[in-house]
């Protein structure tokens, strides 16, 4: 048996042609990472004359680009790399973005990061789009050698692209700024980093330290109402007025507390909302995406009965309530718990929430002698808007929470608008902000308000908190930088505490969350069975004037 699978090897070998035996042996270079071996097939074929194809000098640039970590190989590497492309281009074979982004890497390993930009620019040319790793190498080569205009025109070119900036990126021109000293480039950066990543890693952490600790502050001051309104109207975390104040910064590392309060500088941090244009967006997307799936003048009724009756804090979802775990035999609609919810919700902020049904839903409630009461004092109340038959009660109850900037109390995953609005990344954001989930314990609900503060880079009028990804220890405390003024430093953060409880700091920093002060929150209930005070009910932000739209 033996025998005849190498005679059958043998006889496969012979039949092979040469560029067949050529490129399975390059394969096993290519999985081996054995660039030394694979060069010498390279010289083999050329004095064989052996046809090369766009996959062979692919797999020979990618090795050379692979092998360039390695300090035994990197001469090899650089040496053979810039040989094997120009090959390629003088043989009339396109190159295509995997061989642009070998080559760039070799020539940023060589320190030739203008080499590489022009062959990224000059990718039209081959009918080939740059992407992400396509850039880095160069991005990456001039950040390294403190060439900060060229690392910006890098930038400047994979916008014109569509191609997006990550941590790593973002990182790199953060850590050029610093080292030249480019203070409006620095700030710009933090922001661009505060959009893309929630936890910074520990290396971006560094960099953002080394700024903050060279960096005195020489700006005007600002008066803290224009400061406080931007990070109103931006939705709590952030101003972006930009640098703000004189003297060194304070800079620590640190943990907040279970109620959301910096141990380092005794500030509390932000439960961050989507900006004001966002929510605008946002509605305006619902509404066209509604309107292409519902009755167009039963929806515009709908917009015309909610801007009467505007007040509302809390959005409930009828049927997710009602049909909440009934999926048993005797299990149905259960009035009692949508109820429940309702007169929680009420007892717990005086205030009672617009529920959203389906008008069959109604029409069948109304007909029991059991419920029909119930269902009758919450029509007479006005907070009752039945949905009419043939619509889908989601995009009802999702542009009312929008629209009125409140909270939307349901369980539903709301997959099904994520793929529909697709690209609107703030998506996430907003959910995290506003749905408040619920279960039912011994027949009592239990509401699950939105996190007291947002795990997101935040700037305040007194400085900054960047919470630095976790080490993998699930148990690991998540640790914060925090920068803040000399002024407010200084402070006992016990005494800033007090001072932010009984005034317009709290404010400030948690009225996107709240809309009230944190002594109005200590004196609430909270809607869970704990000690601690997450987000009262209220999901609202302050209405402002048109006069006070930009700061």
């Amino acid at each position: 048996m033996a025998n005849e699978t190498s005679k059958k090897k043998q006889r496969h070998s012979k039949n092979q042609t040469q560029e067949s035996q050529f490129y399975q042996n390059l394969n096993s270079c290519s999985k081996s990472k054995n660039l030394s071996t694979a060069i010498s097939l390279y010289e083999d074929a050329i004095s064989n004359n052996i046809r090369l194809n766009n996959n062979h000098f692919n797999a020979l640039l990618y090795l050379c680009s692979f092998s360039l970590s390695n300090p035994t190989t990197k001469h090899l590497a650089l040496q053979y790399g810039f040989r094997i492309f120009d090959h390629m281009v003088s043989n009339a074979i396109k190159p295509n973005e995997a061989s642009i982004t070998s080559i760039a890497r070799l020539a940023a390993a060589k320190g030739d990061g203008e080499y590489a930009f022009n062959l990224v620019k000059n990718m039209g040319v081959y009918n080939e789009l740059p992407r992400l790793r396509t850039y880095d190498p160069v991005l990456f080569c001039f950040c390294e050698k403190l060439e900060a205009d060229k690392a910006y025109e890098v930038e400047e070119h994979m916008g014109k692209m569509g191609v997006s900036l990550e941590e790593p990126e973002i990182a790199a021109l953060l850590k050029v700024s610093v080292g030249t000293g480019k203070e409006g480039r620095v700030y710009e950066y933090l922001q661009k980093l505060r959009k893309t990543v929630r936890c910074v890693k520990e290396e971006t952490a560094k960099v953002i330290e080394d700024w903050f600790k060279r960096f005195e502050m020489n700006s005007p001051e600002l008066a803290t109402d224009l400061v406080r309104e931007a990070v109103l109207r931006n939705g709590g975390g952030w101003h972006g007025i930009g640098w703000i104040g004189k003297g060194k910064w304070v800079v620590r590392r640190g943990n907040e507390e279970d109620v959301g309060k910096c141990c380092c500088c005794g500030e509390y941090l932000a439960c961050v909302d989507i900006e004001d244009v966002e929510t605008e967006r946002f509605a305006e997307s619902l509404t066209v995406l509604a309107m292409e799936r519902e009755v167009k003048a039963n929806f515009r009724e709908f917009q015309d009965w909610l801007d009467k009756n505007a007040n509302f804090e809390a959005i409930v979802d009828g049927a997710n309530i009602g049909l909440y775990q009934q999926n048993f035999a005797e299990g149905g609609f259960s009035i009692p718990q949508l109820e429940a919810v309702v007169k929680e919700l009420y007892d717990k902020n005086g205030n009672w929430p617009l529920i959203v049904l389906h008008s069959k839903r109604v029409q069948a409630l109304l007909e029991s002698p059991f419920h029909r009461n119930l269902i009758q004092d919450w029509i007479e109340k006005d907070i009752l808007f039945t949905t009419p038959h043939g619509s889908n009660d989601d995009w009802y109850w999702l542009y009312a929470a929008v629209k009125l900037r409140c909270l939307l109390v349901t369980n539903d995953e709301m997959r099904d608008h994520i793929f529909e609005l697709l690209g609107n990344n703030f998506f996430l954001k907003w959910k995290e902000r506003h749905q408040v989930r619920y279960t039912f314990v011994k027949g009592k609900p239990k509401l699950e308000m939105p996190p007291i503060f947002s795990l997101v880079i935040q700037e305040s009028e007194k400085g900054w908190h960047v919470p630095i990804s976790a080490d993998g220890n699930k148990d690991s405390e998540q640790r914060w930088l925090c920068i803040s003024h000399p002024s407010s430093s200084e402070k006992d953060p016990k005494t800033d505490m007090e001072t932010a409880n009984n005034g317009e700091d709290s404010k400030i920093l948690r009225s996107s969350c709240n809309g009230k002060h944190g002594s109005e929150e200590k004196e609430e209930d909270s809607f869970q069975d704990s000690e601690k005070k997450p987000a009262t009910l209220t999901g609202k932000r302050k209405e402002r004037s048109s006069s006070s739209s930009s700061p």
